[in-house]
């Protein structure tokens, strides 16, 4: 049975449309997601949707007793080249106004979910998360004061993800470059939820091993080039470049404008820049032998046991490997799938509270289960390469080393 609260949004949105407002079909449920389909992130989240896709189709559409259907929706508009609040916002009260709907996969990114959270909270509404990262959005003190209640107005937990949090990432970022001999830094972010976030995570645990941080700049993601920016870095000289963000807010701009200015260091980035837009924007030659990515869990080719068929079936279907984030969508996909089943009825609560209870959950990113934030138990971090204009797994890294602030 739909909670009260979900269909008084149904009876409001249908008369905010001036339509008539069908019953809900007993025997049919929807899963949406909400990811930038239009705009420069779109390659990775075409790899999201192929993977919740192929999801729903090896389950034959089904959970439980109830037929599944899949609506892809998109946060971003051609006009802004990116997701933005309005269109989030949107799906968000769409997704809430259809009684059917009993899950929500997304957001890509964090600053999305900020917006789509509080809205989804107060219908219950499950919202799995195949990308996001911020701190902030589930783990009390870690992001800035208020979150995360001001995303759970209801006071009840409704949101999970099956990727690991920044504080796993932008910490043991900074551990590898100190065991790698880097003596000096310079942070860059663009200034958002997710690449602030991060490198202000990057930026504290520098400090705390002895990495000395010779400058912390956000930039303009609009900016065309940023030449007199790179021969600022380049006077001070330091062994590493550090940006957070994303392909999207110019990534890889700025490592082709670090690599004409002739800076020497290395370039380090994290998952946000893990695909290969992010090559082809900076240009192979700028990044091989000097620019490294981190990723909260194993790559598409380094992935075992379900991991690995299913990277071997999306290559049968696509002709292709998959982008890192093809796997997040699939189990994010499977997760709303398994919620729905254990829940057996048509309540958005009761699915919420289903996922929100998953333990030892046996997935294409291994055996894992959501803690008591909806955060996921895995703590696995790898750093790549890029060789002959492709990501190359470089190394495994231990997400216990980041529990002491002490590096050998």
């Amino acid at each position: 049975m739909v909670s009260r609260v979900v269909l008084v949004c149904a009876i409001i949105g249908c008369l905010q449309a001036g339509g008539g407002c069908r019953p809900a079909d007993p025997t049919l449920v929807k899963i949406v997601s909400s990811l930038p389909r239009t705009g420069s992130a779109k390659q990775q989240s075409d790899t999201i949707v192929r993977g919740i896709r192929m999801a729903l189709e090896e389950a034959g559409h089904r959970a439980g007793p109830f037929t599944v259907e899949y609506l892809d929706l998109d946060d971003s508009t051609a006009a802004a080249g990116q997701w933005t609040s309005e269109a989030e916002a949107a799906n968000a009260r769409r997704a809430m106004q259809d009684p059917d709907v009993v899950a929500y996969i997304g957001t890509f990114n964090s600053g999305a979910a900020k917006v789509s959270m509080p809205i989804l909270n107060l219908g219950d509404l499950l919202m799995i998360s195949p990308a996001n990262t911020a701190v902030g959005l589930t783990k009390p003190g870690l992001g800035v004061p208020g979150e995360p209640a001001v995303y759970r107005p209801t006071g009840r937990l409704n949101y999970v993800r099956v990727v690991p949090a920044d504080d796993l990432q932008g910490p043991l970022s900074a551990d590898w470059a100190k065991k790698r001999g880097v003596k000096t830094a310079y942070i860059l972010d663009d200034n958002e939820v997710y690449g602030k976030g991060i490198a202000d995570l990057f930026d504290e645990r520098c400090r705390e091993i002895g990495i000395e941080v010779l400058g912390h700049d956000s930039i303009d993601a609009k900016a065309q080039e940023f030449k007199s920016l790179m021969a600022s870095i380049k006077a001070v000289k330091p062994d590493l470049v550090y940006f957070g963000g994303t392909t999207q807010s110019k990534g890889g701009q700025l490592a082709k404008d670090m690599a004409s200015a002739g800076i020497q260091a290395i370039f380090m980035v994290p998952d946000g820049c893990r695909e290969q837009v992010f090559i082809d924007a900076a240009g192979a030659v700028n990044l091989e032998g000097r620019c490294f990515v981190t990723f909260g869990g194993m790559p598409p080719e380094k992935l075992t046991g379900k991991g690995s068929e299913f990277v071997a079936r999306y290559r049968a279907v696509h002709g292709e490997l998959p982008e890192a984030y093809a796997v997040y969508g699939y189990e994010a996909a499977c997760v709303a799938l398994r919620a729905i089943r254990d829940a057996g009825v048509k309540d958005r609560r009761a699915i919420a509270s289903a996922a929100l209870a998953i333990r030892d959950f046996d997935g294409a990113l291994g055996r894992w289960s959501f803690d008591a934030n909806g955060d996921t138990s895995m703590r696995i971090l790898t750093v790549s390469g890029v060789k002959d204009g492709r990501f190359v797994f470089e190394e495994l890294l231990d997400a216990d080393a980041a529990a002491s602030p002490e590096i050998p």
